[in-house]
């Protein structure tokens, strides 16, 4: 099997959802977790903090330094994922499909072969 990682994306400066549409995105991101989990694909999921509140690790003439994130700038950020594993790509695409259904714009990446053990 393999994994993959399924990445939600949010733009920033789109405008915020209204707590009904929250609850709406929470309540069908729960219904695909415990149907992954049910199914086997479920690794790994969780939903991550605003940009503004990462810590960028550098090594600079070694020496490690710290900065406030994010560490590209960008419009686009990742607000939560999912780790999954998939007999393959097509498998983890219709999971992507239903993360994007009830959350936006979903990212699918596999691992590489070295992660796979």
């Amino acid at each position: 099997m393999q994994q993959y990682l399924l990445s939600v994306h949010v733009v920033e400066g789109a405008p915020d959802p209204s707590d009904e549409e929250m609850e709406i995105v929470f309540r069908e991101t729960g219904r695909i977790n415990d149907e992954m989990q049910a199914t086997g694909a479920w690794v790994f999921g969780g939903g991550l903090r605003p940009p503004d509140s990462a810590t960028v690790v550098r090594i600079e003439n070694g020496a490690t330094t710290m900065s406030d994130g994010p560490f590209a700038e960008t419009k686009e950020h990742i607000a939560g994922f999912w780790v999954i594993k998939c007999a393959d790509l097509d498998e983890a695409l219709a999971w992507a499909g239903k993360c994007a259904a009830a959350c936006g714009p979903v990212e699918v990446r596999p691992f590489d072969d070295l992660s796979q053990a």
